[in-house]
C-alpha cells in the first residue's frame, strides 16, 4: 500500500483483516528532512494520520502502533527523558514525528481506538542504512581496515545518544499492544554515549586508532542540532517488564562481523 493515499489503505485492511497494525513507515533520516520538509510531514505524519483513519472506517477494534520517536524531545527540557518531557522538535523530522504522536493520542481519546505510540531512543542493527551515524562509522571501519579508504568524514562528535539493540525494541512495540489499555512508552537503555564515543569504540575494536582517520565536516551538522538524549524507561520496565539487555557496543561487534563479511 502507499502511506501517502488513504485510497489504497482502505482496501488493503479490508482484505487482510489484521488484529494489530505498526506504523514503521516514515522518512526517517533527520538530516534529509531538512532538504525535503514536505516530503517527510506527507509521509511521517499524514501517513499516520491516514492509517488511523482508514482503521476507524474498516475496523476500529484493530490495535495499532505508532513509531514515535524520541527526537521529538529535540532540545531537551529535562534529563533524562520520559513519557512527562515536554517535547522541543529541531527538525522538520521531529516536528512530523511530533503531530504523529499527537494524532494517536487525539484518535484515542476522541474515536476510541487503541492506539498507542513508542517514544524509542535510537536503536541499531546491521539493518540500519548507511545514511547514519553508526553504519557510517562501522562501514567505515571495515574499508579502512580493507584499506578500501583511508578516512570517513562525520558531522558533530559531541552529540550525544542513548542507542539500544533494535530487536529488542521490538519485542517491546509488540508488549504494548497487549495490554488492556493503550499507553504510551519511553523505550532507553538509560545510557548516552557520544558520536566520538562510538568512533573511539568502533576503531578500537578493529585495532585502529579513530583520530588518524576521523575527519569533521561542517556540511554533516544539523542546521539546528540535539546536543543530548538520554532515556526513562522506568514505566516501562514497571508495567511491560521491559529491559534493555544488550548494549550498542554487542551491535557493534555483530555489524563489524557483517561487515568484514
Amino acid at each position: 500500500m502507499d502511506i501517502t493515499d488513504l485510497a489504497s489503505a482502505i482496501p488493503v485492511l479490508e482484505s487482510v483483516g489484521p488484529s494489530e497494525v505498526y506504523n514503521l513507515a516514515a522518512q526517517s533520516f533527520v538530516g534529509l528532512s531538512f532538504h525535503e520538509p514536505l516530503h517527510t510531514l506527507d509521509v511521517t505524519a499524514l501517513g499516520c494520520a491516514r492509517l488511523l483513519e482508514a482503521m476507524r472506517i474498516v475496523d476500529p477494534g484493530i490495535r495499532f502502533y505508532q513509531a514515535s520517536s524520541s527526537e521529538m524531545f529535540g532540545k531537551v527540557q529535562a534529563v533524562p527523558q520520559s513519557e512527562t518531557t515536554p517535547f522541543y522538535p529541531r527538525s522538520p523530522y521531529a516536528a512530523a514525528k511530533f503531530a504523529a504522536h499527537w494524532l494517536v493520542v487525539n484518535y484515542r481519546e476522541a474515536c476510541g481506538l487503541y492506539a498507542t505510540s513508542g517514544i524509542l531512543f535510537n536503536h541499531e542493527s546491521p539493518l540500519r542504512g548507511e545514511e547514519f551515524v553508526t553504519r557510517r562509522i562501522s562501514r567505515a571501519v571495515a574499508r579502512i581496515r580493507a584499506r578500501l579508504d583511508d578516512h570517513v568524514e562525520l558531522g558533530n562528535m559531541d552529540a550525544k545518544r542513548d542507542w539500544g539493540f533494535a530487536a529488542e525494541y521490538v519485542e517491546v512495540m509488540h508488549l504494548m499492544l497487549q495490554l488492556d489499555e493503550p499507553e504510551d512508552f519511553v523505550i532507553a537503555t538509560g545510557r548516552t554515549y557520544s558520536v566520538r564515543d562510538f568512533a573511539e569504540q568502533a576503531f578500537a575494536h578493529a585495532g585502529l586508532h579513530w583520530e588518524e582517520h576521523v575527519r569533521t565536516s561542517e556540511a554533516l551538522h544539523r542546521p539546528a542540532e540535539v546536543d543530548l538524549l538520554v532515556g526513562d524507561a522506568t514505566k516501562a520496565e514497571e508495567q511491560l517488564g521491559w529491559f534493555w539487555r544488550n548494549s550498542w557496543r554487542s551491535w557493534l561487534t555483530g555489524i563489524w562481523s557483517a561487515s568484514r563479511r
